[in-house]
């Protein structure tokens, strides 16, 4: 085990803050991912947490604050940072030319990997997440979750100790997500790191042991689940921290009404 990750968070951040015009993004973000956890980040859409994972990733410059993967300063730092993290973003481009085993082939020789590793952990990558009969299949013809599904080899594939997963569920059949739900618990079962951003309260719950709540680009509660929960469901904390009056207002259509 490296000196990286025998101390500190997997993933701490500090002050991280960004701003586009007048819009504040994120407002001086302060978060601590322990080391082994399954961390999930929760809000709204546009609550600001994509931009914090961009920007604690190397993805998106911040205009002020730190981030640190196992201790190594992510801009400051960025190889060293980088070998340490695998990252499934939102939105993710890869080469649309290339079969799935070609971009996985690819990626892997462009950060130095011996090509008999690269073939071999792409051989399990593809057999585990059900994409090894579309392997010769280009990436543009994939549908919306097999996307998914061939980013997340693309993070797995150089062996990180810790994942960044933005929305990794998202438009995935249950039956792959199943799959990928055991891959992540047997990741973070051996040692690794996983955060998690999503705004289903119960996938949540389901999988992640610490979580934090964003709303307005500022986390407004964090800590382990059972904590943030206080003997509530994740729904309830949230709606109560996020949603107030908004939540309860009735908002019915008139034509509707009886």
């Amino acid at each position: 085990m490296s000196e990286h990750t025998q101390r500190g968070p997997a993933l701490e951040i500090r002050g991280l803050s960004k701003r586009y015009g007048d819009k504040v993004a994120v407002a001086g973000v302060d978060l601590d991912v322990p080391q082994g956890s399954f961390f999930g980040l929760v809000g709204q859409n546009g609550a600001g947490k994509t931009t914090t994972l961009s920007m604690a990733t190397g993805l998106l410059r911040p205009d002020g604050g730190t981030a640190r993967i196992f201790g190594a300063d992510v801009w400051g730092e960025p190889q060293r940072a980088k070998a340490l993290v695998g990252v499934l973003p939102d939105g993710l481009a890869m080469p649309e030319r290339l079969t799935g085993r070609e971009v996985l082939t690819y990626l892997g020789r462009l950060r130095g990997m011996p090509k008999d590793v690269v073939a071999g952990r792409a051989d399990e990558l593809l057999r585990v997440l059900e994409l090894d009969e579309a392997e010769s299949t280009l990436v543009i013809e994939y549908s919306t979750g097999m996307r998914k599904k061939i980013g997340l080899a693309t993070a797995l594939l150089h062996g990180p100790r810790l994942l960044v997963l933005d929305e990794p569920f998202e438009a995935v059949d249950p039956v792959s997500a199943a799959a990928i739900k055991g891959m992540l618990r047997g990741f973070v079962a051996g040692g690794g790191s996983v955060v998690l951003s999503s705004h289903v309260m119960a996938l949540v719950e389901q999988l992640c042991d610490h979580v934090a709540v964003v709303d307005r680009g500022a986390v407004v509660a964090a800590g382990t689940l059972d904590a943030v929960r206080d003997g509530r469901s994740l729904e309830e904390v949230f709606v109560g921290l996020v949603g107030g009056e908004r939540a309860v207002m009735k908002g019915e259509l008139s034509w509707l009404s009886r």
